[in-house]
């Protein structure tokens, strides 16, 4: 009988090793064919004698059950010599046996197949890159023996040729980056963010936002950069000059937002505009060059309220502290809150002071609960903060106007594509809202109200333009928004603000128009699809011999007065609002319409009105001048830029999300 496993064997010793009926599979190591009654074998276990059926007649039962005996620890035997190996191997003692372990032959995926030492530093880079891990971990005892004990070959590099790889890695992928850049079809964006040291030093952070040819948005860390004086007046110019100049966009600057606090804002927008304008082709005079960042008004505007309030924080704060600071407490609260039948589902929390959102949440739940604490106060002798009637009313009025922001920031930071669109809508409502508190009858509301208005309609003065020309970019709005919004806001004089921005964006456009385009939008370059279509990767026409004949379709088009497509796209009937409707995706599909104004719109709503990116936080972290950490502020100031921009780089590569599976994949004996 052919086959590996097929003949009959009648002895108790491991089958024939004759060359033709040799059994090759590994599990023979381990086990012996015995023959029993009626003509049927059975195999033998060496360690444990446990029997188990291999052949009835001419039927053969196989291997498999054998492999998994050994292979998945249902031996007694190899338990036992493997928790002895593993005693030997922590240090302690066993008086058992030292019977070898089983071999085991594994298979695992190709990318595990052969070891690499310049590849695994390369590896270990990234992952302290990406992890934010210091250098100097490739020095610790325990992380050295764990790497010993995954792979022994492995020889661990120290910290100076780790700060090396780590360097490589960053010029590495600034290369592949700068290539990405070089194909982008419009103007890059910039994002400005202030760090600070415990030194007199600081790093200016930049970033580049852009619409890519596919109609996606993107954002990359493109600089972080020591300076002597980062609040200085040239120091932003100075480092942007810098960054345009390394990453070849000194022709394709749009608008710089800038991450700082109010009272120097001015200071900034004036340098920047004076020392930039001379170098680079701004869009419409300079108008939309200095966006400030939305989440930042958010945040000083909250946190001047609640600091108004301080003393009320506080006590609330304690308040809520004593409740939760043991289970007895808390029950007993619960049942005050029951006899005195308050219907709130809100539970109590603690505040992170840096976040105010988490302050809000606090106020706002323990403003359900004010008749609980006081009635708290009344019936336990140890609990004495309970706010006044007149504190709780405050926090009313602090928590209605804090409402408007938190539910603004929540809205915006639930959108996949923070495009420039979003934000208009979001930022006209709470003018008008504040404009109204402002005019209520209780003093409090005013007055609170008041200065909140005072430093929003700052924000809205010097960004409205922006925002109002991004949301007609928008087809589901176009210029009707802006109509109805600025009737609200300024009743009969909304006429002349409407026309403002309806000069502004004519005028914008014709910076567009007068940009060159390819004849025949139809042979325009989507993504790669009509060239190949056509046939030829390297000329948009299909060289028809009919060159001359576009030039006279053009002259015509010029001569004869037609509707630009600004004026038929406004024209248009709106889009529906419907859910799920994106934005980049209508103007990927109508780009072939609206050829000169889709580099308009690309341009546009590639404006980062938030200097905070798609999903993090808008609520204080990142928002305002951050602080290096002892750590970092001690490294040499190439490694700091090399560290961050990495960082940002590799957590857009597949390879940070996928890693390749070393799971084991066979195993053989």
């Amino acid at each position: 009988m052919e086959g590996n496993d097929a003949e009959t064997v009648n002895t108790e010793t491991t089958p024939t090793t004759s060359r033709r009926g040799r059994k090759r599979s590994m599990v023979w190591e381990h086990f012996t064919v015995e023959t029993v009654s009626g003509g049927c074998t059975r195999a033998c276990c060496k360690l444990c004698k446990q029997t188990f059926a291999y052949s009835n007649g001419s039927k053969v039962a196989g291997t498999s059950h054998l492999k998994r005996h050994i292979a998945l620890g249902s031996c007694p035997n190899i338990k036992n010599m493997e928790r002895q190996q593993l005693a030997l191997a922590s240090g302690m003692k066993s008086n058992g046996d030292t019977t070898d372990l089983p071999k085991k032959r594994y298979r695992t995926s190709s990318f595990g197949s052969t070891f690499d030492q310049e590849q695994s530093c390369t590896s270990l880079a990234k992952m302290i890159i990406v992890n934010e891990y210091p250098l100097h971990m490739v020095e610790h005892p325990a992380f050295l023996s764990f790497v010993q004990s995954v792979q022994p070959r492995f020889n661990m590099v120290d910290v100076n040729v780790m700060e090396c790889e780590v360097l490589s890695v960053y010029h590495k992928e600034r290369l592949n980056l700068m290539q990405v850049f070089e194909n982008m079809p419009g103007r890059i964006s910039l994002t400005i963010g202030l760090w600070t040291t415990s030194q007199t030093l600081g790093y200016i952070c930049l970033s580049g936002q852009c619409i890519d040819n596919d109609w996606k948005l993107h954002r990359r860390m493109l600089n972080f950069m020591m300076v002597t004086s980062p609040h200085s007046e040239n120091a932003l110019s100075e480092a942007i000059a810098v960054s345009l100049s390394d990453w070849n966009m000194k022709t394709k600057l749009f608008t710089i937002t800038l991450d700082n606090n109010c009272s120097s804002h001015d200071i900034y927008s004036a340098n920047l505009r004076d020392h930039l304008s001379n170098k680079n082709t701004l869009m419409l005079k300079g108008q939309l060059f200095v966006v400030r960042c939305y989440a930042n008004i958010l945040n000083v505007i909250a946190q001047d309220v609640i600091a108004s309030i301080h003393g009320i924080v506080y006590n609330i704060r304690e308040s809520v502290k004593f409740v939760k600071a043991s289970p007895a407490r808390e029950h007993k609260f619960s049942e005050i809150a029951l006899q005195i039948e308050i219907p709130s589902m809100k539970a109590l929390s603690l505040d992170v002071t840096t976040l105010w959102n988490t302050t809000f949440l606090m106020l706002d739940a323990a403003l359900e609960y004010k008749e609980a604490f006081t009635f708290l106060e009344t019936c336990d002798d140890n609990y004495n903060e309970a706010p006044s009637a007149d504190d709780w009313k405050q926090v009313d009025v602090v928590c209605t106007l804090l409402k408007l922001l938190y539910d603004s920031a929540n809205t915006v930071m639930g959108t996949i594509d923070q495009t420039a669109n979003i934000y208009f809508q979001e930022a006209w409502k709470i003018l008008l809202e504040l404009t109204n508190a402002t005019m209520s009858e209780d003093p409090m509301m005013s007055s609170i109200a008041k200065e909140m208005h005072e430093k929003f309609d700052k924000y809205w003065k010097d960004c409205s333009l922006v925002l109002a020309l991004a949301v007609v970019m928008d087809p589901r709005f176009k210029l009707k928004l802006v109509e109805f919004s600025f009737s609200k806001l300024y009743g009969e004089d909304s006429v002349g603000y409407v026309k403002l921005v309806n000069d502004s964006l004519h005028e914008l456009y014709m910076e567009y128009v007068a940009q060159p385009l390819p004849l025949t939008p139809a042979y325009m370059d989507q993504g790669g699809e009509a060239n190949h279509m056509n046939g030829d990767n390297n000329n948009p026409h299909i060289g028809d011999g009919l060159l001359d004949f576009d030039i006279y379709l053009s002259e015509i088009e010029v001569n004869q007065s037609t509707k630009s497509e600004l004026d038929q796209y406004l024209e248009e009937a709106l889009v529906p609002r419907t859910q799920g409707f994106e934005i980049l995706n209508w103007w990927k599909l109508n780009s072939l319409k609206y050829p000169t104004l889709s580099k308009m719109a690309r341009d546009v709503l590639a404006i980062p009105v938030s200097i905070v990116g798609t999903g993090c936080s808008f609520f204080g972290s990142g928002t305002g001048t951050r602080v290096l950490d002892e750590y970092r502020s001690s490294l040499r100031p190439e490694t700091v830029e090399a560290l961050f921009c990495a960082r940002d780089w590799l957590q857009h590569l597949p390879i940070m999300t996928e890693l390749p599976s070393t799971a084991l994949v066979k195993m053989e004996f």
